[in-house]
C-alpha cells in the first residue's frame, strides 16, 4: 500500500463486489481482511478483482482457525474448496461465508516497481545531464549580465536549440511513466476518494511542470521545467521507497523470533502394535510404525496425535494415559510446569516436558494459539498520526493552490494575455505555491525513525508508534519473562555438597525448568566432599567460602553412579552411591513417609510465601537440606521503572502468578499496582479497564499477551518472546533489554522534534520561489535550487540522528 488512504480505496473495492459481506484494510500490515459468500464469489475470484486495482493480492498460507456449523436442512452449498483451506467457515440461511486472511501489498515477486524506479532514475540522469549543459547557461543569461552567458544565448537562439526540447519531451515523459508511476497512482486514489494527500500534491506539481514545459516547447520558449519533474518525482518516490526499505528491514528482523505454531502433527494409530497397547504410555522410543505426520488441518474430532518430550502439542485436546509434566507458560503464562494426568484437558501449544503424550484431538482441531491469533486481527487497529496530520496539511493546501492559480488565470486573461499565456502562468502558479515537499518530509521522517530505532535494537512497525508513546500515561508489565528472566534458577541452596550434587545428577535426568535449574547448579560443576559440609549453586561453602579436599565429577560420569532411577509426580529418586537420594517437593516427602525437620519445613514456608519454589533433598529416608529455585527478576528492572516513574508515566504489574510471587515487585515504590494470578482472557479485561481512564502500553513477552497486547493503546514486545507477541504489539525490543522501554520513550521524543522540524522545512521550497515569482524573476534555475535545497535539508535533519550514532 502506498498511503493510509489505500485502506479505505480497497475496502471499497471488496465491499462493492457482489458476495462480499464486509473488508477491513489495514495499512500498517498492508493486509485486508474479506467476509464473503463463497458461492458466490472464490477465493481465487477474490483474489483477481483485488488484483485489478493495481495491488498483488494473496491468501496467507496458515488458517486463524476453523469453525464449522452444519447447514440449514437440505442445504446443498458448500465452501469454496481453496478458500475452505485457508479460513473459518460460518453458516448463515444456507449460505457458507468463508473468511478470508488476504494480504495486500507489493510483494517480492512484485519487485519490479523498485527494478522500473532505478531504470527510471538512471534515464533521467541522461535527461538532466544535457538539460543541465543546454538550457542552464540561458536561465543564468537572464539572471547575471556575463557577456559570454548573452552569447551562448544568441547562439542558441540561432542555431534552434529549441529543436531539441521534443526529445526532452519524450524522456521525461519515459522517466515519469517508470519512476513516478506510483506517486501519480496515488494521486489517482486521492481523486477517486475525494480526499487531499501529500501524494496528491506532489503530483499537482509534478503535472504542472510537465504541462508547463510541454506547452513551453510548442510556443518555442526555453523555460521549460522538465528537470522539476523529474526531481520531484524521483525525490518523492525516493522518500516512500526509504520508508518501505526500513519497514521490510523491521519486519525481516522479526524472523529470528520464535515461532509457537505447529503444522504438522504425529497421528498415533496403536491397533498396528500388539495386543493392549493403547493402554500403555508411550514412549519416545515407540516404534515409528504407530505414527504417520499428517497436517494439522487434517485432523479429525477424537484423532489421537503422540507427542513426544520436548515437543509442541499441536491442537487443544485430552490426555488419554499416563501422566506428563507440560510448559504451559508460552499460552498461559504459568511459570512452573503442570502435571497432566489421563482424562484431563491438555492445551494446544504448550511444550510437553517428560514422558511422552496420547492426546485426544478436540471437538474443534485448533490450538490455542491458533484461537489467540483470531483475536490479536480483532483487536488490531491503527491510525496513522504523521501521515494523516501531513495528509490534514495538505486538504488546507490544496484549496489555497487551486485559489490562487485560478485568481492567476483571470488576471492574466483581464490584462490581456491570451489563453496560452494565461495557462502558462496558471500552471506556474501551482508549481510555485503546492508544498511538494509534504510528501518527502512525511516518509523521510517516518524511515528516519524507523531505522534510528533499529539501531537501538527496537523494531518500530508503523509511523504511530512515537506519537502514541508520547501520549502514554500507564505502562503494564507482564512479570514473567518481562520483568523476570522467564528462566528458573536455583537463587539458594542449604544442604551437604556431596547431596546437592547428588541432587543435580539425578535431576540431570529430568527434562522440566526445575531439573534444568538444579541439574545446571550441581551436576558436574559440584564437587563432593568427604566432611559433609554444606555448598552454595556456585560450588563454595554456604559461609563463602571455597570447598577444598574434593574430587571434581563431570554430569556424564556421575550419571553413571546412578541406581533404580524414578521420576515421581513431583520430585525424582534414586540410589547414588548406595545411597537413596529424593529430591523434590515437600509433599512428596511427606507421601513417602521421610522425615522433614521443623527448621526445613519452616524455610520451604518461607520461600512459597516468596513467590519461589522449595525443592528438598535427602537421602535414607530424612531430609537434608533445600534448594529454592524461582524466575530471577533483571538486573535492570528497577532501574526502567523508576526512570518510567521520574517522567510521570504510572507502573502496573500483571502476572498469571499467585500474588506471592510478586511481592518483591509490589514493594518497590515506584509500581502502583500489582494485579495476580490474572488468566490470558483475563489480562485482556484487566487492560481494556485500565484503557477506560487512561493511555495504556504493555510490555510482554508470551503468546498469551497478544491479545492484550493487541487491545492496549500501544504493545511493546520484548525480544525473547514469540512472534505472536511481536506481531500484536506496535514495536519489539529484539536485545532482550528491558531499558530499551525507556530507550523507546526518548526516541519518541527525538522523533517529535524531528517531524515538526522537517514539517516547516517542507515549505522551505515555497518561501524561496513565492518571492521570486512575485519579483517576476522566476525561472527554472531558481526551482531547481529550491528543490534541491529543502530535499537537501529534509534529508539531513533526518539522518543526521543516525549519522552520530
Amino acid at each position: 500500500m502506498h498511503a493510509a488512504l489505500c485502506e479505505s480505496y480497497l475496502e471499497s473495492v471488496a465491499e462493492s463486489t457482489p458476495g462480499v459481506h464486509e473488508a477491513t484494510a489495514s495499512y500498517v500490515t498492508e493486509t485486508v481482511r474479506v467476509d464473503h459468500d463463497s458461492d458466490l464469489i472464490s477465493a481465487a475470484e477474490l483474489e483477481s478483482v483485488l488484483t485489478r486495482t493495481g495491488y498483488t493480492a494473496y491468501r496467507r498460507e496458515e488458517a486463524l482457525g476453523r469453525t464449522q456449523e452444519p447447514t440449514t436442512p437440505g442445504s446443498q452449498s458448500e465452501p469454496d474448496a481453496e478458500a475452505a483451506t485457508s479460513a473459518p467457515a460460518e453458516s448463515t440461511g444456507g449460505t457458507q461465508r468463508s473468511r478470508e486472511m488476504t494480504g495486500i501489498r507489493k510483494r517480492r515477486t512484485d519487485d519490479m516497481l523498485e527494478i522500473r524506479y532505478i531504470v527510471g532514475i538512471v534515464f533521467g540522469s541522461f535527461l538532466l545531464v544535457p538539460y543541465v549543459a543546454l538550457l542552464y547557461p540561458t536561465y543564468l543569461a537572464g539572471v547575471v549580465d556575463w557577456g559570454i552567458l548573452s552569447l551562448y544565448e544568441e547562439a542558441f537562439q540561432r542555431f534552434d536549440g529549441t529543436l531539441i526540447l521534443p526529445l526532452f519531451f519524450t524522456v521525461t515523459g519515459a522517466v515519469l511513466y517508470l519512476a513516478g508511476m506510483p506517486l501519480l497512482r496515488g494521486a489517482y486514489i486521492s481523486l477517486r476518494r475525494r480526499r487531499a494527500s501529500t501524494h496528491l500534491l506532489a503530483a499537482l506539481t509534478v503535472g504542472a511542470a510537465f504541462c508547463y514545459g510541454t506547452i513551453a516547447i510548442f510556443a518555442g520558449r526555453n523555460d521549460i521545467y522538465y528537470d522539476l519533474t523529474v526531481l520531484v518525482a524521483a525525490l518523492v518516490m525516493a522518500a516512500f521507497f526509504a520508508e518501505a526499505m526500513a519497514k521490510r528491514q523491521a519486519m525481516d528482523r522479526l524472523t529470528d523470533l520464535t515461532i509457537s505454531q505447529v503444522s504438522t502433527a504425529r497421528l498415533y494409530d496403536p491397533s498396528q502394535g500388539d495386543q493392549g497397547h493403547e493402554t500403555q504410555t508411550p514412549t519416545a522410543d515407540d516404534d515409528a510404525t504407530d505414527t504417520r505426520s499428517v497436517s494439522v488441518e487434517d485432523l479429525s474430532p477424537d484423532d489421537r496425535v503422540l507427542v513426544r518430550a520436548g515437543e509442541r502439542i499441536p491442537v487443544d485436546g485430552t490426555l488419554t494415559t499416563g501422566t506428563c509434566r507440560v510448559d504451559e507458560a508460552v499460552v498461559t503464562g504459568e511459570s512452573l510446569p503442570v502435571t497432566k494426568t489421563a482424562g484431563e484437558e491438555i492445551v494446544g501449544g504448550s511444550v510437553v516436558l517428560d514422558n511422552a503424550a496420547v492426546v485426544a484431538v478436540g471437538e474443534h482441531p485448533t490450538s490455542s494459539i491458533d484461537r489467540l491469533t483470531q483475536v490479536v486481527w480483532n483487536l488490531q487497529s491503527a491510525t496513522h498520526g504523521l501521515q494523516r496530520r501531513a495528509d490534514d496539511l495538505a486538504a488546507l493546501a490544496l484549496p489555497l493552490v487551486l485559489v490562487v492559480a485560478g485568481a492567476v488565470a483571470v488576471a492574466t486573461l483581464l490584462h490581456g494575455g491570451g489563453y496560452t499565456t494565461a495557462t502558462l502562468a496558471t500552471l506556474l502558479a501551482i508549481i510555485v505555491a503546492s508544498p511538494w515537499a509534504l510528501g518527502f518530509a512525511t516518509p523521510c521522517s517516518v524511515a528516519a525513525s524507523i531505522r534510528e530505532a533499529m539501531a537501538h535494537g527496537i523494531i518500530v512497525f508503523d509511523e504511530t508508534v512515537f506519537e502514541r508513546l508520547r501520549s502514554i500515561d500507564v505502562v503494564v508489565f507482564d512479570k514473567t519473562g518481562t520483568l523476570t528472566t522467564g528462566e528458573m534458577r536455583v537463587l539458594e541452596a542449604d544442604a551437604p555438597a556431596d547431596l546437592l550434587q547428588a541432587a543435580g545428577v539425578l535431576e540431570y535426568r529430568g527434562a522440566h525448568p526445575v531439573a534444568k535449574a538444579i541439574a545446571d547448579a550441581f551436576a558436574g560443576s559440584g564437587s563432593v566432599r568427604s566432611d559433609g559440609g554444606t555448598a552454595s549453586p556456585s560450588g563454595d561453602d554456604a559461609d563463602g567460602g571455597a570447598i577444598t579436599g574434593s574430587e571434581t565429577v563431570t554430569a556424564d560420569s556421575a550419571v553413571e553412579r546412578i541406581d533404580e532411577f524414578a521420576a515421581h509426580e513431583r520430585g525424582v529418586s534414586g540410589l547414588v552411591d548406595g545411597n537413596r537420594v529424593l529430591v523434590g517437593h515437600p509433599e512428596l516427602f511427606a507421601a513417602r513417609g521421610w522425615d522433614c525437620p521443623d527448621s526445613l519445613e519452616k524455610r520451604a514456608a518461607a520461600a512459597r510465601s516468596a513467590g519461589q519454589l522449595p525443592v528438598l533433598v535427602g537421602r535414607n529416608g530424612r531430609a537434608e537440606g533445600i534448594i529454592v529455585v524461582g524466575d530471577e527478576a533483571r538486573a535492570e528492572w528497577k532501574e526502567t521503572i523508576t526512570a518510567l516513574a521520574a517522567t510521570d508515566i504510572e507502573v502496573v504489574v500483571l502476572t498469571g502468578d499467585e500474588g506471592n510471587a510478586a511481592s518483591s515487585f509490589a514493594a518497590h515504590a515506584d509500581v502502583s499496582h500489582v494485579f495476580a494470578g490474572v488468566p490470558p482472557d483475563g489480562k485482556t479485561a484487566a487492560i481494556r479497564r485500565l484503557c477506560e481512564e487512561n493511555r495504556v502500553a504493555m510490555v510482554g513477552d508470551g503468546t498469551n499477551d497478544a491479545p492484550a497486547l493487541a487491545a492496549c493503546d500501544l504493545g511493546i514486545s520484548l525480544g525473547s518472546g514469540t512472534a505472536l507477541a511481536a506481531d500484536a504489539a506496535d514495536l519489539a525490543i529484539v536485545d532482550d533489554d528491558l531499558a530499551g522501554v525507556e530507550r523507546a520513550f526518548e526516541l519518541a521524543r527525538a522523533a517529535r522534534r524531528r517531524v515538526y522540524q522537517n514539517l516547516v522545512l517542507a515549505f522551505g521550497y515555497n518561501a524561496l520561489v513565492i518571492p521570486l515569482a512575485v519579483m517576476g524573476v522566476l525561472n527554472p534555475l531558481f526551482t531547481t535550487i529550491g528543490v534541491v535545497g529543502t530535499a537537501g535539508l529534509i534529508a539531513a535533519n533526518s539522518w543526521r540522528s543516525l549519522l552520530s550514532f
